[in-house]
């Protein structure tokens, strides 16, 4: 049978299965020392990241069958549902207050600096300007100034008692935001998220364009086993990552970024292959569409967990987080305002992404 054929070769599949087992075995005598800890939250780190590019696999699969903008939406999702489980695991594990807030930050960091900015290096080396739809980018960046300033900026400015009333009204706001946007996105307002050329021009480069059938249930139900076995080795993963920064002293910020790390990673790489392959308006989708899901869906999620299992939670962002937020987004607007990328735009953000990075150390 083809289907049993097929799943014979999810190696990521496989391997984090039997990662979990081993892990899970040896998991008393591993949190005993700092090497242990260390040995621990690497392997998992490393089988974590493979099956997350499993997610990517059969993301970008259903993304070729559906077309876009429905293929970086499904692919966004996947990578935002990713990043849910880990927060939420890692918040129950750590009853940090601020692990969600700083996750966020980090992947808007990620995906708009880090992703977009090596993106627009990379293609721009090999391409020169890469086109895309203007509209996209001017969508994404409305819906982020909003979403941002409302969840993120406001609460600074509101008295504590009527905070947790807030952020309930968030959840009903985000959600009818997501909904609206989304609607618009695939239906009213698509073209907004197209750039007709890019099919041509790739099918031009390929000198042919080839078209096979896919089988949107295998690749759906496989998206869904990988989500779920990261899911479980993140739980294992809480525990190995919060001994290992405390053994190094290193703040619980870095934990933050590595959960963003692991979800981005598959944008990362299908944003890559996309730029290289003259496809910014995949690109930009990715980035700022992963950006804005990340804020939309994962903000909610938090917000009705920490409420359910009575947790604390802080969304309010430092000063320091909001002046690189802010300068984060300025650029984008300068930037992405003429619908075409180049290597400039490209360095600007992956320096920001730099300063991001040193500044978790400071």
């Amino acid at each position: 049978m083809q289907f049993l054929k097929d799943f014979s070769k999810e190696y990521s599949l496989f391997l984090a299965i039997v990662t979990y087992f081993v892990i899970s075995h040896f998991e008393h005598t591993l949190v005993q020392t700092t090497a242990g800890n260390l040995i621990g939250f690497a392997v998992l780190f490393a089988v974590i990241a493979y099956a997350a590019m499993s997610v990517a696999h059969h993301a970008e699969m259903l993304a070729e069958k559906f077309g876009e903008p429905y293929g970086t939406l499904i692919l966004t999702i996947s990578a935002v549902i990713v990043e849910i489980v880990i927060i939420v695991i890692m918040m129950i594990h750590e009853h940090n207050a601020v692990l969600a807030r700083d996750t966020i930050y980090a992947a808007v960091m990620l995906d708009i600096n880090a992703l977009l900015g090596l993106a627009a290096i990379i293609g721009g080396i090999k391409h020169g300007e890469q086109p895309y739809n203007v509209d996209s980018s001017n969508s994404y960046l409305s819906m982020l100034l909003v979403a941002i300033g409302i969840a993120m900026v406001v609460p600074h400015f509101m008295d504590a008692a009527h905070i947790d009333r807030y952020m309930m009204f968030n959840v009903v706001m985000f959600i009818l935001l997501y909904i609206t946007f989304t609607r618009i996105q695939v239906k009213s307002h698509r073209y907004f998220f197209e750039y007709n050329a890019e099919a041509i021009e790739a099918c031009k480069a390929d000198e042919q364009c080839e078209v096979h059938e896919i089988n949107g249930w295998y690749h759906s139900i496989n998206l869904v086993l990988s989500i779920i076995a990261i899911g479980v080795l993140s739980e294992i993963l809480a525990i190995f990552m919060s001994n290992t920064l405390q053994a190094y002293g290193l703040p619980l910020a870095i934990g933050a970024v590595g959960v963003a790390l692991i979800s981005a990673a598959p944008e990362l790489f299908t944003a890559v292959r996309a730029a290289l392959d003259n496809r910014m308006q995949t690109v930009i989708n990715i980035a700022l569409g992963a950006s804005l899901a990340t804020i939309l869906l994962t903000i909610p999620a938090v917000i009705l967990v920490t409420r359910y299992m009575d947790m604390g939670l802080n969304l309010a962002i430092t000063p320091v987080q909001g002046v690189m937020l802010g300068l984060t987004l300025l650029v984008s607007i300068v930037n992405f305002n003429d619908g075409e990328t180049n290597v400039l735009e490209g360095f600007l953000h992956v320096i920001l992404f730099v300063v991001f990075a040193f500044l978790l150390f400071v």
